[in-house]
């Protein structure tokens, strides 16, 4: 079957991407593995015709929004995101109209419907910056409360937060990371922002997936806990192969993100199934909103 991949990835001149958070097997078959947006920037800037995207509808929606003269496939259609789901375009003009006007900061975990009507993207990694780049002394934050709470810490700016959260970083407990840390006294704690504050104020350091896997490679720890979904553990272990990482709970494992098989690979590549392509009247406002992110970042 890998070989069938392989085979047909070139056949179709596409470059296939996945997610830190997808299965072993599809981490190892990837051309690129990294965080959502990171991957969708990188295969804007190949040569090639089609980016199969082992991740979730958004991330498949912000490579079309980068990339629309390629073609995006996502492998299994029903790959969504319970916290992009929090949140619909009708439900955010709604709520903006209680408000006096105010910039609308949106996690790249969202719907490209939802981007269009943003004043601009961040990321985990970046969410302090954008939120401080603003000239503004309120701001809208959508979708995820954690997120927004934990960018209220770092500016002096009052957030108005969207009460979203991502259903596998929020069940993360207080007790989980202190019996986590009880069988692993010697370990660092790393959590995503994604968390909740009472877990983050647990954490040695708070970093996205891509900021962990680089942690940990600068750290001279040679022990981690990490907070975050458990496919990272795999990445974090190829890269640092002689380190130790242990989740911080068993339960931190995302069903949307463990949907696609090889076989839906093969299958999508072999028929050009699951295009994801984002209309134009909505590409091009959201394109706007990642645009001034990642001109922010550079």
């Amino acid at each position: 079957m890998k070989d069938k991949i392989k085979s047909l990835l070139k056949k179709r001149k596409a470059i296939m991407l996945a997610h830190n958070y997808q299965p072993p097997e599809i981490q190892d078959l990837a051309d690129l593995c990294g965080d959502s947006l990171e991957l969708s920037i990188k295969a804007s800037q190949t040569n090639a015709e089609v980016i199969l995207f082992c991740g979730v509808t958004f991330m498949a929606e912000t490579a079309s929004i980068l990339s629309p003269d390629k073609k995006v496939l996502l492998p299994c259609k029903n790959a969504g995101c319970p916290m992009a789901d929090m949140v619909t375009p009708d439900d955010l003009k709604a709520k903006l109209d209680g408000f006096p006007p105010m910039p609308v900061v949106t996690y790249v975990n969202s719907s490209a419907s939802v981007k269009a009507l943003s004043t601009i993207c961040c990321t985990s990694a970046n969410v302090v910056k954008v939120v401080n780049s603003l000239d503004a002394e309120e701001i809208m934050m959508v979708p995820d409360r954690n997120l927004a709470g934990y960018a209220a810490l770092h500016t002096d700016k009052k957030i108005h937060a969207w009460n979203g959260y991502c259903p596998i970083h929020d069940r993360l407990t207080p007790k989980d990371v202190l019996n986590a840390k009880q069988e692993h006294p010697d370990a660092l704690f790393m959590a995503h922002p994604e968390c909740r504050s009472e877990v983050l104020e647990l954490a040695d350091a708070i970093l996205s997936t891509s900021g962990m896997i680089k942690y940990a490679g600068e750290s001279k720890s040679s022990a981690f806990i990490i907070g975050t979904e458990a496919g990272l553990l795999y990445s974090l272990k190829k890269a640092n192969p002689d380190k130790k990482f242990y989740p911080a709970s068993i339960g931190m494992v995302c069903p949307d993100m463990k949907k696609i098989t090889l076989d839906d690979i093969a299958a999508s590549l072999e028929f050009m199934k699951g295009e994801v392509k984002v209309p134009e009247n909505i590409r091009r406002p959201a394109l706007k909103a990642v645009q001034g992110m990642i001109d922010l970042s550079i």
